[in-house]
């Protein structure tokens, strides 16, 4: 089965919930909201800002809320700077496969892979927040 990682799914949660709540919010309230795991939405939120895909207010009222810039950018773009490179099956990735010269499936993987990176390049954060 193909899926997107739950450290993108919880990502995307997130800055979902920051677009349509404009307010600051933080780990805590993500974690309560969506039964995520508070440590595991601290850290992505972490991530998120050290990507400045979202700010950090520190203090007793402190949080996250999002760098508007993010509206511009396309799901594979967002993906990679979280998870790294993009590729149904490792060979796409890591040149390192005992089976390259061998492999029979090699070129319609790709075909298929960069119909996948074409389509998620097309659909922004905008897209998804709204």
């Amino acid at each position: 089965m193909l899926k997107i990682t739950k450290e993108i799914e919880y990502s995307l949660i997130a800055i979902r919930h920051m677009s349509n709540n404009k307010n600051i919010c933080s780990a805590r309230e993500l974690s309560d909201n969506y039964n995520i795991p508070y440590e595991v939405m601290a850290k992505i939120l972490q991530k998120l800002s050290k990507a400045e895909y979202i700010n950090s207010h520190k203090g007793s009222r402190g949080g996250y809320y999002l760098n508007t810039l993010i509206y511009k950018v396309n799901l594979i773009d967002f993906i990679e700077q979280i998870e790294g490179p993009f590729g149904l099956v490792q060979c796409i990735t890591d040149t390192n496969c005992n089976i390259s010269e061998t492999c029979n499936i090699k070129s319609p993987i790709n075909k298929i892979n960069t119909n996948i990176r074409n389509i998620l390049s097309k659909v922004t954060l905008h897209d998804i927040a709204n």
